[in-house]
């Protein structure tokens, strides 16, 4: 009786202990097959402990695949990239998991959204928003508006870098969604662009002379300005060789007194002294002709006036491309001072970078001539000029791309992202040679 009882018993365990093996491998396959999940928002934060506070430590994005290592209440343990760390469970696809409901994915990434949003606003309950053209107009010299932290990446909950004091002056290199990428004088990271404040870059102030100084138009044809820049309004025009008295200089420019009247004029356009000319020569020629006939004085004359019609021409044209030239050789030599500053994508500044336009619109401003923004808008000012007829000071036009002509087949221009500005060949300068554009 007893063997019997034995037997059922040992039975009994045999069945109990199959059970047991079944449902154990049960769970551990139902756990292989559920440590891979994929991120179902946008961007989820992976962050150092279970808790939406804790410091991110990264960010997965839409379809990347984690491990999930195990589960704590409402998150679970991942790793993502040799990063250990924590996701909500709403943020992920668990393999072989169905979804509590088909709004899920949407519900995920409004709550991540939100704590974001709402970080945010805990953090800096002050901050106002910021116009596009305002983050833009912030690139450049830039100093900070009280103690700030410096963060690793656009995120209030990224990992810090060190503090910074207020008032320490930084540069801003790039910005995004009310964030400025910042280069301190060892670091570079990011912090809330409502924290920094713009520093005006001081203009250059107007030269005044002791005592005036008599100068004289060197152009057939001189404009005096109301402002020294190229668009403002003509207050007179003089003829060449006309006395002007300069009482200042400004960004080369030379603010005069002429016949009463005050205004500014190109220092290029002005010399020490007066220019020959042929007016003279003509004025003897024809007196001496009057003793003649009729006949050889007319002749005579109409040979005179077509000589004197001949000569004014070439003095203009002669005194025009000196004035231009003159000017060229000094946009040139202004120039040359840039030489080794950055490439910066939409940089117009030697302290932020330039880009191609930038950098020739920078030069060609400090003579009073305004230029359009772009190497396209560039490429439909002043004159066309040939391969062959270029001179120093003329821009050179590429597809995409503008230089400008320093002689000698050379250009200087600001290349592209990783450069600086330089010297080169006009044929290295960029492919797709267009034309020359002479402005002054």
């Amino acid at each position: 009786m007893k063997m019997k009882l034995n037997i059922k018993n040992v039975l009994v365990l045999s069945i109990l202990a199959v059970m047991m093996t079944s449902i154990s491998l049960f769970f551990m396959n139902a756990s292989f097959a559920a440590n891979t999940a994929t991120i179902a928002v946008e961007t989820a934060n992976i962050r150092e402990s279970a808790d939406t506070n804790s410091t991110i430590l990264d960010l997965a994005n839409k379809g990347d695949t984690v491990e999930v290592l195990e589960t704590e209440g409402e998150w679970y343990k991942i790793k993502y990239k040799n990063i250990v760390g924590y996701l909500r469970k709403d943020l992920l696809e668990v393999e072989g998991e169905e979804p509590e409901n088909q709004n899920t994915t949407n519900t995920a990434s409004t709550e991540n959204k939100s704590e974001e949003q709402t970080s945010q606003v805990t953090e800096n309950t002050t901050t106002t928003s910021v116009e596009p053209t305002q983050e833009t107009d912030m690139i450049g010299k830039c100093k900070l508006t009280e103690d700030t932290i410096l963060k690793v990446i656009p995120l209030i909950h990224s990992i810090d870098i060190e503090k910074i004091n207020k008032d320490t002056e930084v540069e801003v290199l790039s910005t995004m969604n009310k964030w400025a990428c910042i280069k301190t004088e060892n670091k570079q990271g990011w912090v809330i662009l409502e924290k920094l404040e713009k520093i005006e870059e001081e203009k250059p102030a107007e030269t005044a002379l002791q005592t005036a100084k008599t100068m004289y138009a060197n152009a057939e044809t001189v404009n005096v300005r109301s402002e020294p820049t190229q668009n403002s309004e003509i207050v007179t025009k003089i003829a060449i060789n006309t006395q002007v008295q300069v009482i200042a200089e400004k960004d080369g420019w030379n603010q005069v007194n002429v016949s009463g009247k005050q205004g500014y004029i190109l220092a290029s356009l002005l010399s020490d002294k007066k220019q020959e000319t042929s007016r003279g020569t003509t004025q003897a020629r024809t007196a001496t002709n009057k003793t003649t006939t009729q006949k050889t004085t007319t002749a005579n004359t109409s040979t005179t006036q077509k000589s004197t019609t001949t000569t004014t021409t070439a003095a203009t044209t002669s005194n025009a491309s000196v004035a231009s030239s003159s000017t060229g050789a000094s946009i040139v030599e202004y120039a040359k001072q840039f030489i080794g500053v950055k490439y910066t994508y939409g940089g117009s500044s030697p302290s932020s970078g330039f880009d191609c336009s930038g950098f020739t619109s920078y030069v060609f401003k400090h003579f009073g001539i305004s230029l359009p923004r772009t190497s396209g808008g560039q490429a439909t000012v002043g004159t066309a000029v040939s391969r062959a007829n270029l001179q120093p000071g003329d821009l050179v036009i590429y597809s995409g791309h503008v230089a400008i002509y320093v002689g000698g087949g050379n250009v200087i221009h600001s290349p592209k992202p990783g450069k600086t500005v330089c010297i080169t060949s006009i044929n290295n300068a960029a492919r797709g040679f267009s034309c020359g554009r002479r402005v002054v």
